[in-house]
């Protein structure tokens, strides 16, 4: 397979039946993962008697545990020269936890299926997004990003919605809902099992032996860890999406309304990150990325002053297209950057970072929250912004650039 495929009359293809594929993958585990993740605090607390704190800790354990376990599934599959096998076996472990949502009566079962579902979500990340890399065209690879963040995105509002829809129509029935959740779980499974086929290893292509030693990280080179360090200070301004609920409940939406927001604001980002990323094909993508931090600044703005329920959905639609203009463009940025034997490695540790940086992000907000209310927290998030904006300016040519390779 050469690295741009091209039809008998030698013209450019359209995004590969893989890229599709993966996208659809990613799509029906979201769809199960939200459905699930929508009702399950609520049945924590609700139905178990479970503290919030505890809800707190298991959520944050778990991202953490998924964060870094992207670091080794990526480094594993650049020793193995292999991402599917690695890709499946997440989702096919993340697929056997889900019958254990509706039948577990205690919160050690929850916290284990929970913990072991995070997993599964870290060791298909980062063979899964160097697998994208892999199989996109290089003259497509910012559209076949976007494609699949996009279809990704799909699955993260139509989750929350069918678990409202079923829950109205069970009468409340949690169990009944989390077992429908198995279903789109297991499809995905078996789709990437059958659907998606893993490109040769070319001969020619260097072998690692331990992706994680410090000469192999050095082979990353400068314009890589540049990228990862500005999308680090970019991921302290745009701290978890749960603010976008608080501030939801602050202007005084009623409480079973609140979600509503982040079905607007996955819309949004759907709706733009394809597009962006065929747009980041043709044009610098550096221009992309920075109309998309002032998407964010704009967001921040909207949502500390702006009033009333007009304000509070036009900065949450500002805020899912400032993710539309930019999350695939990161992992875009990382594949141009990275070699290719090494880019498990690389989107590893990407993730690693950026999950840290969201978390104390988090942190950082709601401490901010309580102390000055929601002006103080979207503020910071515009300032750390335009420090992101600054970081852009000593790499603005190495990141404009399409590698072809």
């Amino acid at each position: 397979m050469t690295a741009e495929t091209v039809d008998r009359s030698g013209a450019r293809q359209g995004i590969p039946t893989g890229i599709w594929v993966l996208g659809f993958v990613s799509m029906l585990m979201d769809i199960s993962s939200e459905m699930i993740h929508a009702l399950l605090p609520i049945y924590m607390v609700t139905v178990l008697g479970t503290s919030a704190l505890t809800v707190g800790i298991i959520e944050g354990i778990a991202e953490a545990t998924a964060s870094i376990t992207k670091v080794f599934s990526g480094a594993i599959s650049d020793w193995l020269g292999k991402r599917k096998f690695l890709a499946a076996f997440g989702y096919g472990l993340a697929a056997l936890t889900r019958p254990i949502f509706p039948l577990a009566h205690s919160i050690e079962w929850l916290i284990a299926a929970r913990f072991i579902d995070r997993v599964g979500k870290g060791i298909r990340g980062a063979p899964r997004d160097a697998l994208v890399a892999d199989i996109a065209p290089p003259h497509l690879r910012g559209a076949s990003f976007g494609l699949r963040q996009s279809l990704d995105t799909v699955g993260a509002f139509i989750g929350p919605l069918l678990a409202i829809g079923l829950m109205w129509l069970t009468a409340n029935h949690f169990q009944a809902v989390f077992w429908i959740a198995v279903i789109p779980a297991f499809l995905s499974f078996g789709l990437i099992l059958v659907a998606v086929k893993e490109p040769e290893r070319p001969k020619e292509q260097r072998r690692v032996r331990m992706p994680l030693h410090r000469d192999e990280l050095r082979r990353l080179g400068a314009t890589y860890w540049w990228v990862v360090a500005i999308a680090a200070v970019f991921t302290l301004a745009r701290f978890s999406e749960a603010f976008l609920i608080l501030r939801a409940q602050s202007i005084g939406l009623p409480l079973v309304l609140a979600p509503i927001v982040l079905v607007i604001m996955s819309l949004a980002y759907s709706l733009s990150a394809y597009p962006i990323g065929v747009l980041s094909d043709r044009v610098n993508r550096l221009t992309i990325l920075i109309v998309g931090l002032f998407l964010l600044v704009a967001a921040d703005l909207v949502l500390a002053f702006a009033p009333g329920t007009i304000g509070l959905v036009i900065g949450v639609v500002l805020w899912g297209l400032h993710m539309g203009f930019t999350q695939g463009l990161l992992a875009t940025l990382i594949a141009d950057a990275a070699p290719v034997e090494l880019r498990g490695t690389a989107f590893g540790v990407f993730n690693l970072v950026t999950g840290l940086a969201l978390l104390v992000a988090s942190v950082v907000a709601g401490a901010l929250w309580d102390m000055t209310g929601p002006q103080g927290t979207f503020l910071a998030g515009a300032v750390f912004t335009l420090l992101t904006l600054a970081g852009l300016l000593p790499v603005r040519a190495r990141l404009g650039k399409r590698k072809a390779s």
